[in-house]
């Protein structure tokens, strides 16, 4: 694969829409090159390892040979095994290279807007920005997607390349999780749960009847729910209720009140009211207004 990479023109359209890529690129580093390469780069994202660098975004880097060394205000200095992604925060100094030794390839993707702000301080933060993934096919197919989409540059590819970088932040969020769990039977009694709530987005459930098989009581579960991921288990299943409700808000035709019963509420008064404290307009004018949005 040849070295590329391409800064992306950002207008208001894809601003409006929330989340849009800055940038994506692959390079190969050979043995004691010089890194990194200041080629076609802009002033504000060039840097040395003396000085580093902050940036204004997110950039998820994936390291898929060789090794080095990063290092951020957050982080002491971390070696970078083949098979690491790394992420940078905005306004995070940072700085980063290949073991001159050994080099490495890279590939980069770079985004920002509201909704990324949102998912990835739920998902990710700036003291532990190292994911092992290992050499994995989803992850690399997903960057191979990112270039060619990027090189070709079709009509409308701002918004195709926007959903693979959530592919990507998703695999990566899979990943920190799954290593989690490996040697955590508490996350993995948690992973269990989600899925169940997922599963039955609109059945009634009793949380109680959720952890029945599981060796620990239900007080004690809610607990370690609530650490693993900030919610009670009430709470989590509501969210996921109201995720969906927009989701058919925005996507469908349905009526609020078969959207109501879709996720399980009987009483479409009562689906508006927490609808609205949730999101702070009712159903109906959230319906509208999503629909004046969109470009």
């Amino acid at each position: 694969m040849n070295n590329y990479h391409k800064y992306l023109h950002i207008d208001e359209i894809e601003r409006d829409l929330g989340f849009y890529v800055t940038t994506v690129g692959y390079s190969k580093i050979d043995k004691n090159a010089r890194y990194p390469e200041i080629s076609g780069h802009p002033a504000d994202h060039i840097f040395s390892w003396n000085k580093g660098r902050i940036l204004d975004g997110y950039y998820i880097v994936f390291i898929t040979s060789g090794n080095g060394v990063f290092e951020s205000a957050k982080t002491p200095p971390h070696r970078i095994e083949s098979g690491t992604c790394f992420i940078l925060f905005p306004g995070v100094w940072h700085r980063y290279k290949p073991d001159p030794a050994f080099g490495w390839e890279e590939f980069w993707v770079g985004f920002n807007g509201d909704y990324p702000r949102h998912i990835m301080t739920k998902l990710f933060c700036p003291e532990r920005p190292f994911v092992r993934t290992g050499v994995n096919k989803d992850l690399i197919n997903a960057f191979t997607q990112l270039l060619s989409i990027v090189s070709q540059a079709q009509i409308g590819y701002q918004q195709i390349i926007a959903g693979v970088t959530l592919q990507v932040i998703g695999l990566l969020n899979r990943m920190t999780f799954t290593e989690r769990s490996e040697n955590d039977p508490e996350a993995i009694w948690v992973s269990k749960a989600i899925f169940e709530l997922q599963r039955q987005l609109g059945n009634e459930l009793y949380m109680e009847d959720l952890v029945a098989e599981l060796p620990i009581s239900y007080s004690k579960f809610r607990k370690l729910f609530k650490r693993l991921t900030g919610k009670s288990p009430n709470q989590y299943h509501l969210d996921l209720k109201l995720d969906k409700a927009e989701e058919l808000l925005r996507s469908t035709n349905l009526s609020i009140k078969e959207i109501g019963y879709y996720i399980g509420f009987e009483s479409p008064h009562y689906f508006s009211r927490l609808f609205k404290n949730r999101v702070g307009l009712s159903p109906k004018a959230f319906r509208v207004h999503s629909h004046q949005i969109k470009p």
